[in-house]
């Protein structure tokens, strides 16, 4: 551990890997006041819009993958598709509070081609808000759909429907069969369009 008269302790969301206080400021001085935030845990993928004021920053749109089981969703919330669907439904809520622009914030999640925090990226961009990220770094379609996860799963099935049953015990429970994650992901995804696409 660094000690010294120089040494500064660093602040304590930065030492909790809560907060990169480097990015902020580069975004601050840029003048953008709007970040599209993404945050994940071990079970949920979060997704916001925060415009930072003096008093401290205010949250405009809060959604988590879990509101997406109140549309039905009986997938992995913390998936690809789920990810997407979240972001997605948060840049809808987000055009709805007149919200065009905002500066992508992924925190201190290492920017890894195709993650889920680009998923949500995606997702918002699909929506109607401008965002700048890269083309190559955004997942694909077929992941954002869950053709992987659907190609897993039928394989398994075949060759080990024990190791099948374990591995997708969850979603099983909850009526879903995980071979069919690209039509359920399709079907969530025109209803998250309907009922929050309208102006």
């Amino acid at each position: 551990m660094a000690r010294g008269p120089r040494y500064k302790v660093p602040r304590k969301r930065r030492r909790q890997g809560k907060t990169d206080y480097y990015f902020r400021y580069r975004v601050l001085k840029s003048g953008q006041k709007i970040r599209a935030v993404v945050r994940k845990t071990n079970k949920y993928i979060i997704a916001q819009f925060i415009e930072f004021a003096p008093t401290g920053d205010v949250t405009l749109v809060g959604v988590t993958s879990k509101a997406l089981n109140k549309l039905g969703w009986k997938g992995d919330p913390n998936s690809t598709p789920a990810a997407y669907l979240t972001g997605l439904l948060a840049g809808l809520l987000a055009k709805k509070k007149g919200i065009t622009y905002a500066v992508p914030d992924i925190g201190l999640h290492r920017a890894v081609k195709g993650a889920r925090v680009f998923a949500v990226i995606k997702g918002m961009r699909d929506a109607g808000v401008e965002i700048p990220a890269s083309e190559e770094i955004l997942p694909t379609g077929d992941r954002i759909r869950g053709e992987h996860i659907a190609e897993y799963a039928k394989k398994l099935y075949e060759e080990d429907p024990a190791r099948f049953e374990k591995q997708f015990s969850a979603m099983l429970k909850r009526g879903f069969d995980p071979r069919n994650y690209p039509e359920h992901f399709e079907e969530i995804k025109n209803k998250i369009i309907s009922s929050f696409g309208g102006e």
